[in-house]
């Protein structure tokens, strides 16, 4: 059995009605686990009148990877054999999900030990799909998808349209819930990949997902942007987990070179500039300070 589970949070009801369309004859349960939004999503997922679709409501918002963790706990009792993940922004085509199942087995059979599979992500804002990321050595390789069948060994997957077996779960842990938001994706697929567990990004399955907020218009390239307190956890997720003893030193070197570059352009480019500089320098402070959850002042 394959269950779905969508995170919300003020979410776009025109959005999560295409994306509960799109998965309807693909899964065989449907879960939305609502971080304390303050529309009535409960009353706007009862009208749909499916039995397959339920409801959990956080009563505030408790983080994306505490989200996560909720559905994935409701998908074990019901004895779900993958869940697959998703935004409420997201639109996966509709053989997606079989495709994905189709390259876990396929790897399986091959003998690797599946960690996740995921798609490849549309943002039409930026018309160009992102490729898959590994790091070799101290550089990070974006890989493109050369053929279109292609299934390509990655270092993690965004979380958004990943299946995962229930049995890797068991064994590699659930989303780190201290976390919150952002690197909860990557963290989880660097702690699987420690252990053995290889994660793919599989080209012929397709997902339209919007990544960040309006992107940023730079030399002809669109870069997504994020909001000020978006930042504070990029940074300070970042920082803690170059902290973990168990993270390669080269991953370290090769993340951290990234996120400088960051700090310095969203410093310079974005509005406001001041907000946007405090709150990843605040972030980096925390998870030097490894202060983790949720930020409740600022």
């Amino acid at each position: 059995m394959i269950v779905a589970i969508i995170v919300t949070y003020h979410p776009d009801l025109g959005e999560l009605s295409r994306l509960l369309d799109a998965l309807k004859h693909q899964v065989e349960q449907t879960i939305v686990v609502d971080n304390g939004t303050t529309i009535d999503v409960h009353g706007f997922l009862a009208d749909r009148n499916d039995p397959r679709l339920h409801c959990l409501l956080l009563g505030d918002n408790r983080g994306v990877s505490t989200a996560q963790n909720t559905g994935i706990a409701w998908a074990r009792e019901h004895g779900a054999d993958y869940v697959v993940l998703f935004d409420q922004d997201s639109e996966p085509a509709p053989d997606m999900i079989e495709r994905l199942v189709e390259a876990a087995e396929a790897m399986a059979a091959q003998g690797h030990i599946v960690a996740a599979v995921g798609p490849r992500y549309l943002d039409a804002r930026q018309n160009n799909p992102p490729p898959f990321i590994r790091v070799r050595g101290l550089k990070l390789e974006r890989c493109a998808c050369t053929e279109p069948d292609a299934i390509v060994p990655v270092d993690y997957l965004i979380s958004s349209g990943c299946l995962i077996p229930m049995s890797t779960l068991d064994a590699v842990g659930d989303m780190a819930d201290a976390l919150f938001i952002d690197y909860v994706d990557i963290e989880w697929g660097l702690r699987a990949k420690r252990i053995g567990y290889q994660s793919f990004g599989v080209c012929n399955a397709a997902m339209r997902h919007s990544l960040g907020e309006h992107p940023i218009k730079f030399f002809g390239r669109q870069i997504p942007l994020h909001s000020p307190l978006r930042h504070y956890y990029h940074f300070r997720n970042a920082v803690w987990l170059y902290r973990q003893s168990w993270l390669p030193l080269n991953w370290k070197l090769a993340d951290a070179w990234r996120l400088l570059l960051k700090y310095g352009f969203y410093t310079l480019f974005t509005q406001p500039r001041l907000k946007h500089f405090r709150m990843m320098t605040l972030g980096l402070w925390h998870g030097l300070r490894g202060r983790m959850g949720q930020l409740d002042d600022v």
